[in-house]
């Protein structure tokens, strides 16, 4: 029986939607899964001063930051803690610490810059306070994979280099809501990372992120956001990243690695934060992202639809092409990641992805709300 018309058009639909995922995996996602770091032409060490913003972390200070003091880094370099607000035992932690490591210094925050919400002013002062010109930050939840995790990150910056974006995961635990934070977040890294290896840099995460101090102050710090809680990471970066001054780095040594949420409830609230942001891409950024975001949340609802009303041998066949693609992409881009115990979820991954957005969605439009805690 020959298909209707109407069945011809799902199912080269279908085929469309397939044909620009297919670009987004060869032409993008390759670039991480296939990548190979540049061979060292030389030995470089910079001065690095490490920063850290912290509201309420006495126990994630206690427990984390030693390990960023204990970097084994021959070179100057120190470590700032903005401590902001805190109405716990953060300053006797770090009173306490500043003790035992010279490098460590403490600022204290203790009025509110009410006019500029979230964590961007904490963060300006401790750039500002920053002795050395490469500013290196990561979060007090945080703790490095190695004691080379500063020697490493600060290697990227070479050739002009004014940027440097790295992993920040979350740590291995049992539970399907573990892994499937991790595949969020390794999803998510899989995106940046590329866009930035195609010269098309958009975001990066605070808990693993590296800049320099004069590109801070040559784009007048967080002043073209200022009034959004959220951005302190992704929004700066979309703002002063270009295709000449980013650098990535996929070193297993320099992760770093977080406490994931515990209960849905406590992840939802977390990712609502955070994707608030994305409205205030620039444009090219939305534009791509959204047509990704898009034809991965119509892929799985076209292929039942096609496999119902049209020839399934061809449907599959057109399926069957891309999951082979993804399969390689994802499975070497896990790798590289240190995520490889999720490699099972692939096939599942478009799935999950389509409910991912449909819970998600609504954070585009909300309002942010004032605070980084």
């Amino acid at each position: 029986m020959m298909p209707l018309p109407w069945q011809e058009v799902l199912f080269y639909t279908f085929c469309l939607v397939t044909l620009i995922q297919l670009l987004y995996y060869l032409f993008y996602f390759s670039r991480m899964a296939f990548y190979k770091p540049r061979k060292k032409e030389s030995s470089q060490q910079h001065p690095v001063s490490v920063i850290i913003c912290a509201r309420d972390e006495a126990a994630n200070l206690a427990k984390n930051l030693p390990v960023v003091l204990q970097q084994e880094y021959k070179t100057t370099h120190e470590v700032i803690v903005v401590n902001d607000n805190s109405y716990d035992d953060s300053k006797y932690v770090l009173e306490y610490l500043a003790k035992q490591f010279k490098q460590l210094r403490a600022v204290e925050l203790v009025q509110e810059a009410k006019l500029i919400p979230g964590k961007k002013f904490p963060l300006s002062m401790g750039i500002k306070e920053a002795k050395y010109e490469i500013v290196l930050l990561t979060d007090a939840d945080c703790n490095p994979a190695s004691v080379n995790w500063v020697e490493k990150m600060q290697e990227g910056f070479y050739n002009g280099k004014e940027i440097v974006l790295g992993y920040g995961a979350y740590e291995k635990k049992p539970g399907l809501l573990n892994k499937l934070i991790r595949l969020e977040t390794f999803h998510s890294a899989l995106q940046y990372f590329s866009f930035a290896l195609a010269g098309n840099a958009y975001m990066g995460v605070g808990r693993n992120l590296a800049y320099k101090k004069e590109l801070f102050f040559r784009n007048k710090g967080f002043s073209a956001h200022n009034h959004i809680p959220g951005g302190d990471d992704d929004l700066f970066i979309n703002t002063v990243a270009n295709k000449h001054n980013t650098a990535i780095i996929l070193d297993k040594e320099t992760f770093t690695y977080s406490e994931p949420k515990e209960s849905w409830g406590d992840w939802i609230r977390q990712k609502n934060r955070h994707y608030s942001t994305g409205r205030y891409y620039k444009g090219k950024h939305k534009f791509l992202l959204g047509l990704y975001s898009f034809t991965q949340f119509i892929y799985y609802p076209l292929f039942v639809a096609s496999l119902i009303f049209f020839d399934w041998r061809f449907v599959l066949g057109v399926f069957g092409f891309r999951l082979i693609w993804q399969f390689i992409i994802l499975s070497r881009s896990m790798n590289k990641l240190d995520e490889k115990d999720l490699w099972w979820m692939i096939p599942f991954f478009d799935i999950w992805q389509m409910i991912y957005y449909f819970l998600f969605l609504p954070a585009v439009w909300k309002k942010p709300k004032p605070y980084w805690k």
